[in-house]
């Protein structure tokens, strides 16, 4: 009867695996997979953490059971640039570290673009931006296009993984 009741205290207490992309193994629990965020707790702990999609490359479960999560991004220069993911929610950047404020921006009335070309232009220098910091991602914080000009500016923080 003492084995069964040890065996049942394990079986409750199995733990899940998460990995994160910086290397760092986390036995934690898993809660809660959403759209941007899994939330987890630590052994012994009630006190819920939550951490972005993008900070995670896969969770093994205490079932067995092992789901990617998302896919590590490599920025190594400026040449890279076309990697780097535009956040939408912030809460897709709990978990990767700011690495700084960031701007894009095109020239303004005496220009050749279109108002297409210009946002275009902008996302693209901004993107560039992040890169030569070596941050895969941007949450974005400002836009403006002017109505009378060719103008864009974008503004975001760039983040990286910790």
């Amino acid at each position: 009867m003492l084995m069964v009741a040890l065996f049942a205290t394990i079986v409750t207490f199995a733990q899940d695996k998460m990995y994160k992309h910086t290397g760092e193994k986390l036995d934690v629990k898993i809660i809660k997979v959403a759209e941007f965020t899994v939330t987890f707790t630590y052994p012994n702990e009630t006190a819920e953490q939550t951490i972005a999609k993008y900070a995670i490359a896969k969770i093994e479960y205490g079932s067995g059971r092992k789901e990617d999560i998302t896919e590590k991004i490599v920025v190594s220069s400026k040449d890279d640039w076309e990697k780097v993911v535009i956040l939408e929610d912030v809460a897709a950047t709990v978990g990767l570290k700011r690495q700084g404020e960031i701007k894009g921006k095109t020239a303004g009335m005496l220009s050749y673009r279109t108002a297409g070309n210009a946002d275009k232009k902008s996302m693209e220098r901004l993107k560039k931006e992040a890169a030569e910091l070596g941050a895969p991602f941007i949450l974005l914080t400002s836009e403006k296009d002017s109505r009378l000009s060719t103008q864009s500016i974008k503004k975001g923080f760039a983040y990286s993984y910790k």
